[in-house]
């Protein structure tokens, strides 16, 4: 049952990186070959969409056939370019599955612990508890407002998973710009639909700067180590 489509925004410009981290290699890989990768063998997958505004970024002849993959222009902003991907997908796929494009160590398995969720609750995505001590301030340097308890703080992570349908009505609706809205089951809470968390991944990091590519690198090194002294 191929009824979920991947959208990967990827129309980003990369600025707190310093260059264009899809093209990035870590363990020998691209880093958006690697995320595709993850979406190509997964059962429920039917079409994987990348939204990006670099028509060189991939090449789409050179993916195992199986899963339809298409390349779309993004937008003016995430939220933007999330709404090129919902419009790409065929009316035969119910389920939008939006996944960033630079968490290039996406797990079958959260793929699966996520899907579950949306299921049975309409829309769910993963989440890391936060573990920081969260203050409020207008600026830094500069005074502090506030320590803001954080026992039911939790961080977003993707793949976010909602019903293609339902993430349309949303754009349709949305109450606000959207260079405001910050992730998409936002757009979901915006119009008073509810969504579901599950337990995040800490090894599902996001690449922002430099010195996370330097972690994912420690991170496939210590899971080839691991299968590695398990096979043997």
């Amino acid at each position: 049952m191929r009824d979920v489509g991947v959208i990967l925004p990827a129309a980003g410009r990369s600025v707190r990186f310093g260059s264009d981290k899809l093209r990035a290699v870590v363990g020998g890989r691209r880093v958006i070959d690697r995320t595709i990768d993850v979406f190509l063998g997964h059962a429920q997958v039917g079409t994987i969409v990348v939204v990006t505004n670099d028509s060189t970024l991939i090449d789409v002849d050179g993916y195992a056939e199986g899963v339809r993959i298409r390349v779309v222009t993004g937008g003016s902003n995430r939220a933007e370019s999330v709404r090129c991907g919902l419009r790409a997908l065929p009316e035969s796929i119910e389920w939008a599955l939006i996944h960033d494009a630079a968490r290039p160590l996406l797990s079958v398995s959260l793929i699966d612990d996520v899907l579950r969720a949306a299921r049975k609750y309409g829309a769910a995505a993963p989440a890391m508890p936060v573990a920081l001590t969260v203050k409020r301030a207008v600026r830094v340097p500069g005074p502090i407002e506030q320590t803001v308890p954080r026992e039911h703080l939790w961080a977003m992570q993707t793949p976010q998973i909602a019903r293609r349908a339902d993430l349309l009505e949303a754009f349709d609706r949305c109450p606000i710009p959207t260079d405001q809205v910050t992730d998409d089951l936002q757009l979901l809470e915006l119009i008073g639909r509810p969504s579901h968390l599950v337990p995040g991944d800490e090894r599902n990091l996001k690449l922002t700067t430099p010195i996370d590519l330097q972690l994912a690198e420690l991170l496939l090194a210590s899971e080839t180590h691991r299968k590695s002294n398990g096979a043997m």
